[in-house]
């Protein structure tokens, strides 16, 4: 006859008890952390308001939406506006210009505040990189129209301080803003400016978290600053990196309505005209409500796609995913 004191085996089912008890439990868990869970409330209120509620008149994209009779009122048509937006005369430009300017804000937008974290964290003295943080922080808060005001006065054909130092060299003014070989770099340029500083916060929380005794020990075995950078530093951000990578994946086609509308004119707006911008035009200005929202419907479709592609390779090349 088996003792009363053996242990239970490892794949036995729970005791009744257990499990009658689990609601229980959870109850007090969640009593007893209620304080974290009342201040979510708030974020979990607005992602429900405005981020799920809205989900729901996605599904105009597939109807000839009517603003009187609604959507339960407006008919049907299928896939008739997807069809429509990919046989426009120019979506594929559009559709060019919000990839390359993806892409661009990968390259530089993304790695910028890294390199610039990594710099910062071999500042020594305290009051001088605090200086420094503060002033690079400082565009961030800065409205796109202001930073658009900013950028129009420096690059002015006639007054600008650019085209002023370009007559130094004999360099004739540039209108730098009427041109559509310069306008993508406006863009990503004054992107940096305004972010770049912004986006050093979290690296440099990262980097802030690394146990020192780990530099002192790499420094004991002769390993200099760069060796220490290399071996120590980038592997302890590679975590954090991974995560913002994947997100800025899922946004890759969100580059922003704002940024794009204030520098654009007739001059340039065949190399600036993005997704964000044209469905402004079409849903709002020209007020074909169902044709806009199957271009938005189409924006996070393909992000969706590239996010879960980005995050199963994540997972099996470097063991890091947001899920």
């Amino acid at each position: 006859m088996a003792s009363k004191l053996e242990p239970r085996g490892a794949g036995a089912a729970p005791s009744p008890r257990i499990r009658a008890g689990g609601g229980h439990v959870l109850l007090g868990y969640m009593w007893k952390y209620k304080a974290l869970y009342f201040i979510s409330l708030p974020g979990l209120f607005y992602f429900l308001l405005f981020k799920y509620v809205p989900l729901m008149g996605s599904v105009i994209a597939f109807q000839d939406f009517n603003l009187f009779t609604g959507i339960t009122g407006s008919k049907w048509v299928g896939l008739k506006h997807f069809e429509r937006m990919f046989s426009h005369y120019d979506f594929l430009n559009i559709l060019k210009n919000t990839l390359l300017l993806g892409i661009y804000d990968i390259l530089f937008a993304f790695t910028a505040p890294i390199i610039l974290a990594l710099l910062l964290n071999e500042v020594r003295l305290m009051l001088y990189k605090k200086i420094i943080q503060t002033i690079m922080y400082a565009p961030h808060f800065l409205s796109w129209v202001i930073v658009s005001g900013i950028f129009v006065g420096i690059l002015s054909p006639e007054s600008g301080v650019l085209n002023v130092v370009l007559g130094w060299f004999g360099i004739d003014p540039i209108y730098f803003l009427g041109d559509d070989s310069y306008i993508r770099s406006v863009l990503v340029g004054s992107g940096l400016w305004r972010d770049v500083g912004w986006g050093t916060i979290i690296y440099l929380a990262a980097l802030a978290g690394i146990n020192p005794d780990l530099y002192e020990a790499a420094e004991i075995d002769g390993a200099g600053r760069w060796k220490q950078t290399l071996s120590i530093t980038i592997p302890a951000l590679l975590p954090v990196i991974t995560i913002l990578f994947l997100l800025k994946i899922g946004d890759f086609l969100d580059y922003g309505f704002e940024r794009v509308f204030v520098f654009q004119n007739p001059l340039n707006i065949r190399n600036s005209e993005i997704l964000d911008t044209y469905i402004y035009k079409a849903g709002l200005k020209q007020l074909q409500f169902s044709y806009a929202t199957a271009i938005g419907v189409f924006k996070s479709v393909v992000g969706l796609f590239l996010l879960l592609i980005a995050n199963t390779l994540s997972k099996k090349a470097t063991g890091e995913s947001l899920y």
